[in-house]
């Protein structure tokens, strides 16, 4: 009965939070919003004219959820941040619903599996943590992977424009409207803060900041630099577009020669969790040992510890610097 209710109380628990996640603010609130925007839009300084302009472009309001997790959250700038380099427009509040919510629905089916409470909460706030942070890492590094695939296209494509005449402003136009992917994305994203008075360099700047990837830096320092000192920017944006090109065939071909040694890292470390988990299932009794034997409890302690110091080693001797 009471494993019941503590699955019903999980579902419940986590069913609101998806709806209080995506709920979105009140049509009053966002009424009021709107008023104050169309006020802003109307008073005379430039900047809050472009901070209006912003938030219409944006068009990303905080609500009652964002607010919440953004108390109890340490660095929801850093979080939010790093949800925007995945192309989608998640928000904290959203993200911690499904932290919340995951966590919670693990620990109601690990309860009802017959594990001790406090075992099966600790399991659960851990793939809680652990899953949403996983899934957001590979969603940008999938989109990273895109960009920078698409990424010397682009600087070609910049380079025919600017040999046939165009100035550099309307040659993003042009890629953002040729360009699919995220690639077009971004400069779509840098021509709308340039047509609201960003300067280009600033517009760059948070673009690449936002992105996080060398490639885009580079972008960035050339165009500042030739700004400054002057030059062939064509030919300096071609010779960089060759840099890139080749930089990405020197990583492919890095992962090609450490895939061996990864595909052995990866069977090695992940041998003792599936045996462990595989005796589990057969003999639960035997393996729960190790959440009540002290000795047992120290020896899986410190074997978890030589394995983390063994995986630490093993990928130090596969990452390579660019």
């Amino acid at each position: 009965m009471i494993s019941l209710l503590l699955l019903a109380l999980g579902g419940l628990l986590t069913v609101g939070l998806v709806v209080l996640a995506f709920a979105g603010p009140s049509s009053d609130k966002a009424s009021a919003r709107r008023l104050v925007a169309v006020r802003e839009r109307h008073v005379v300084t430039q900047a809050s004219a472009m901070e209006a302009q912003m938030r219409r472009i944006t068009g990303r309001s905080a609500s009652r959820a964002d607010l919440a997790a953004m108390r109890f959250f340490p660095k929801p700038a850093e979080l939010q941040k790093r949800l925007d380099m995945t192309g989608k427009s998640w928000t904290v509040g959203q993200y911690a619903s499904a932290t919340v919510g995951l966590a919670v629905l693990v620990t109601a089916l690990l309860s009802l599996r017959g594990l001790p409470f406090l075992l099966a909460m600790f399991l659960g706030i851990a793939l809680g943590a652990f899953i949403p942070h996983m899934v957001i890492g590979k969603l940008i590094k999938g989109r990273i992977g895109k960009f920078n695939a698409k990424f010397p296209d682009a600087i070609e494509l910049l380079v025919r424009g600017l040999r046939s005449g165009l100035p550099i402003s309307e040659t993003m136009q042009v890629v953002a409207a040729e360009v699919p992917g995220p690639v077009g994305e971004e400069f779509r994203s840098v021509s709308d803060k340039m047509k609201i008075g960003r300067s280009m360099d600033v517009a760059l700047q948070e673009t690449a900041d936002r992105l996080g990837t060398p490639e885009f830096q580079f972008f960035c320092i050339t165009i500042a630099i030739q700004r400054e000192t002057g030059g062939n920017l064509a030919e300096t944006l071609q010779n960089l577009a060759t840099v890139l090109r080749q930089r990405a065939q020197m990583k492919l071909k890095i992962k090609a020669m450490s895939s061996e040694s990864k595909a052995s890292a990866y069977i090695i470390g992940s041998l003792p969790f599936i045996v462990f988990g595989l005796i589990y299932m057969i003999n639960p009794p035997y393996m729960l040992g190790f959440f009540s034997d002290i000795r047992l409890m120290v020896i899986g302690g410190g074997g978890m510890c030589w394995m983390a110091l063994g995986a630490f080693i093993m990928s130090k001797m596969i990452s390579f610097e660019i």
